[in-house]
């Protein structure tokens, strides 16, 4: 019994430490509304409850990007995700990195997004094939196909 409490212990003191570790700052920076994408209302809803956490300044941070070792996670997800791609700066892109960036929403969509440790606490953000096919639409400006070079 005494073992098993100077594990328990040991175990408190590790998540405690772990708790002081510094991450990413958690933040999210001012919009200003002219820079960011404009979307089809249909498009819209399927990019905030599935892309915006990860690619705008609208994350909506949940209490576990407070608690190491998911604040790890969660904020590298968010910083990473909004290099690669961010929303509410849509506009200072200049047009060809817009296409290039259309033409990898088109692709992410069916191979790669929302990444699925994010669909394990968010379940709603899940698209569906029909969420799949607006959303090649759009990218594809009408289309509904694109060419895409498979790396």
């Amino acid at each position: 019994m005494r073992g098993f409490f100077l594990y328990l212990v040991v175990l408190a003191a590790v998540f405690v430490i772990f708790q002081i570790i510094p991450s990413y700052e958690k933040s999210n920076p001012p919009t200003d509304k002219s820079k960011e994408i404009e979307l089809p209302p249909k498009v819209a809803e399927i990019f905030k409850r599935s892309c915006y956490d990860c690619h705008s300044n609208e994350t909506r941070w949940p209490w576990y990007a407070d608690v190491a070792p998911m604040k790890w996670v969660v904020r590298r997800d968010v910083v990473e995700g909004r290099k690669a791609l961010n929303f509410s700066v849509w506009n200072d892109y200049p047009p060809q990195k817009r296409e290039k960036l259309k033409r990898s929403i088109y692709r992410s969509v069916n191979l790669a997004m929302p990444l699925p440790q994010y669909l394990w606490l968010n379940p709603e953000a899940r698209l569906s094939q029909e969420d799949k096919k607006i959303v090649r639409e759009w990218a594809s400006d009408g289309k509904g196909y694109m060419k895409i070079e498979i790396r």
